[in-house]
């Protein structure tokens, strides 16, 4: 169904109203109006947040919650790609935690409480059972949870809301309470603050920074890590050896990304399954065998006796305890390649089972080897063992990157709907699952960013002391995210939302206080690389809104339209002309510049507009809104098609092909409807004017299309600082050129396509 437009080109009658009511058209005149909203209601949208839709084909997502079967199936592929990451610390987190040797055989105690509860407090309570219910209809990541925030106030910064949008993007109000006028002096006090609307983004792009270069990291420190076991095994293999070879698995592992998630899933899953298994056996083994008192470390009182020990050193081990939870927040980012109940099956299941069993079994060794710690995880497997251990250790390391490889893909995809990212493609590879997709020239960026880290450090050293910095730090940001939202949109009782500021956001400010306590030694790695994807998402952002707001003070009224398109010297043309551009409000002033080098225009005009709003998916039959309008001698139509931050862009279908379609079909439904009013009756009777009307976009159809795609240069006006003459002229234009153009991105026929260029002074 193509939907009517609202705006300020006008044309559509107001009296006008379409509902829809079981998939059925219904058209009413103003004196049924009043009586017919209160028995039908036109869905759109973004009603999706707060219901199920009629009509729409959203059997995937609700087989992906409901439906058992393909719980279980995806359930099996998230322990290949989420828990790669978090699953594999047991290689490294004793050792890490006690460089310097085991002082006091409590401390073992002490460091495995802190384990066992870091592990069920942020991982499991947080993530599982609270971050992971504010998805966004199935979606997780930083721009998940900025894009609810923006849909329940009006924290954007690019005025393109529009009335269609505005109704249905906020959940219907409920009675007046505490909670709620608690909610609104909040809502209402974000909204009035531009500095509030700046730092909101500003906090989403350096989450999603950290989370990007977290996926740098985690590959690098993976493979050396996996690959360096192997001098144990034979001394041929020298340091230079060692660090080639693991260049030669980053770029295998990079190349088999085009696969897609559903496969790579299906191969490493078994993998992991099996190293979760001979962890948690191992673990038991060790656990009756050396020492089952280890179990007293389930008092918490163990960890103050341990920061009483040893003081300051104390509050620095905990740079090593924090590696048992690193990966965690690719377990949110990740959501949307899976479902909330198929990860949080496989976590309660497998994954948090076999590595309690797996650090009580290490600890209950450590209590007769202290001497053993600097080489925890090996020597405390079992002779028999120990070579398919060391295969599967080194399997399941090198798989541990996946999760924040995926986890990556998803959120540059919902950072491109912000317009907080450079236009790049993203493929979705599954058929049978939403979310799972792929980025090419993502997936290349960051396979060139892991090479050159593992050939600079050639060791896992200062890259593990970067490690943990990137990942708490998304951690404290996802905490402050949640708390605005456990306010505005969840509505959560006072006490509750004190009780989880005081207990999970203490644990992580307290763990964020030890990891930058080792900044110099490598923790300045994932801030240099939050600092470059954060200079270039912020120049593209800050460009973006400045030339959209240059457009909106250039638009042109319909008085001019139709002054421009009633000009004596015009040359009418058969045909349709589709002229693209970003501009929601109005006729972008680049069509001007067109007109007034090329005297000729088609008999049939349609300004469209590529609109990303903040929701994850736009039900198809809902992504085309029209308007007619008002211009003499030609057909002008304006057209908003509509995206969430994960639909696909190229559809099966041509765009063209489908655009053609539904303003045939908005045509047609509107004509009826004018003529059904001027009669007085519902009996769909058309007027030969009318007929000759729909008629006139059929042949111009027929006649041809071409696609006008804006091109706007921007430069920076005379007397600019020279900051803004080094961002506008140089970093942006940059990367305008170096990137997708439009026409790549809806896949425009470049046969039909005519690009007009104009120079915005910003």
């Amino acid at each position: 169904m193509a939907h009517r437009l609202s705006g300020d080109i006008p044309d559509m009658s107001s009296s006008d109203a379409i509902v829809k009511e079981e998939n059925e058209e219904v058209v009413v005149g103003p004196s049924e109006r009043k009586s017919s909203r209160q028995k039908l209601r036109r869905y759109d949208s973004l009603d999706l947040e707060s219901r199920k839709l009629h009509g729409h084909d959203h059997d995937h997502s609700y087989a992906k919650e409901n439906n058992w079967s393909v719980i279980l199936h995806l359930a099996f592929q998230s322990i290949g790609i989420v828990y790669g990451d978090i699953g594999t610390s047991p290689l490294y987190v004793f050792s890490s935690t006690f460089p310097d040797g085991i002082k006091h055989n409590d401390d073992i105690l002490g460091v495995l409480s802190l384990i066992i509860y870091t592990i069920t407090l942020i991982p499991v309570i947080k993530y599982v059972f609270i971050v992971l219910k504010a998805n966004d209809n199935g979606e997780g990541g930083t721009f998940a949870l900025y894009s609810l925030i923006c849909r329940y106030a009006k924290v954007g910064l690019i005025p393109n809301a529009e009335v269609e949008d505005r109704e249905v993007s906020n959940y219907q109000l409920s009675l007046p309470n505490e909670r709620e006028k608690r909610a609104s002096r909040i809502q209402s006090k974000l909204e009035k603050s531009h500095f509030a609307k700046v730092f909101l983004l500003f906090a989403t792009m350096l989450g999603t920074s950290m989370v990007i270069g977290d996926g740098v990291l985690t590959p690098c420190i993976s493979v050396l890590s996996a690959v360096g076991g192997i001098k144990e095994a034979t001394p041929a293999m020298t340091e230079e050896r060692i660090v080639w070879a693991s260049v030669g698995i980053l770029v295998c592992l990079f190349m088999v990304q085009r696969f897609g998630t559903d496969k790579v899933g299906y191969t490493f899953a078994p993998i992991i399954f099996i190293w979760f298994a001979l962890n948690a056996s191992i673990g038991v083994y060790n656990f009756i065998k050396y020492d089952p008192t280890v179990l007293k470390a389930l008092n918490p009182n163990y960890i103050f006796r341990f920061f009483q020990r040893n003081k300051m050193d104390a509050w620095i081990s905990l740079g090593g305890v924090v590696l048992a939870i690193t990966g965690t927040e690719a377990l949110f980012a990740d959501v949307g390649h899976f479902s909330v109940r198929s990860i949080q099956l496989s976590m309660s299941a497998i994954t948090y089972p076999a590595l309690i069993c797996a650090y009580v079994g290490q600890a209950s060794f450590l209590r007769k080897h202290n001497d053993l710690v600097s080489d925890t995880f090996y020597k405390s497997i079992p002779g028999k063992l120990y070579w398919p251990m060391f295969v599967v250790a080194v399997s399941a390391s090198i798989i541990a990157s996946q999760a924040m490889i995926s986890g990556t893909f998803s959120i540059i995809q919902q950072s491109l709907s912000l317009g907080c990212f450079p236009r790049v493609k993203v493929v979705h590879t599954s058929d049978k699952y939403e979310g799972q997709v792929y980025v090419p020239e993502i997936n290349y960026l960051l396979m060139l960013a892991c090479v050159g880290v593992t050939l600079g450090f050639k060791n896992t050293t200062q890259i593990g002391n970067a490690y943990g910095i990137a990942v708490v730090f998304v951690m404290t940001l996802t905490s402050s995210f949640l708390v605005l939202i456990m306010v505005m949109i969840w509505k959560t009782h006072i006490l509750y939302i004190i009780t989880y500021v005081l207990t999970i956001g203490t644990v992580e400010l307290v763990y964020l206080s030890s990891v930058l306590y080792k900044f110099d030694q490598g923790g300045y790695l994932p801030l240099a690389f939050a600092a470059a994807l954060m200079t270039i998402m912020y120049v593209w952002n800050s460009v973006f809104r400045k030339k959209y707001f240059y457009e909106l003070n250039h638009k042109i009224t319909s008085e001019k339209l139709n002054e421009i398109v009633n000009r004596t010297n015009f040359r009418r043309i058969p045909g349709i002309a589709f002229f693209y551009s970003e501009l929601v409000q109005g006729i972008p002033p680049i069509f001007k510049h067109y007109v007034d080098h090329v005297p000729a225009l088609q008999s049939v005009l349609v300004f469209i507009t590529i609109k990303s709003l903040p929701v994850s998916k736009v039900p198809a039959e809902e992504r085309f809104l029209f308007r007619k309008v008002e211009a003499k001698e030609i057909d002008v139509f304006r057209c908003v098609v509509r995206y969430g931050y994960t639909d696909v862009r190229t559809e099966h279908e041509s765009f063209e092909k489908i655009l053609l379609e539904k303003l045939d079909e908005f045509e047609t439904e509107r004509v009826a409807s004018h003529s059904n009013e001027e009669n007085g009756v519902l009996d769909g009777r058309v007027e030969k004017e009318d007929i000759k009307a729909i008629g006139r976009i059929v042949e111009a159809w027929k006649d041809g299309v071409v696609h006008l795609v804006g091109e706007s240069e921007v430069v920076a006006k005379k007397g600019s600082s020279f900051g803004k003459r080094i961002m506008i002229n140089y970093a942006y234009s940059f990367l305008r050129r170096n990137l997708r153009q439009s026409d790549q991105v809806f896949d425009i026929p470049r046969m039909h396509m005519l690009k007009v260029g104009m120079t915005c002074e910003l």
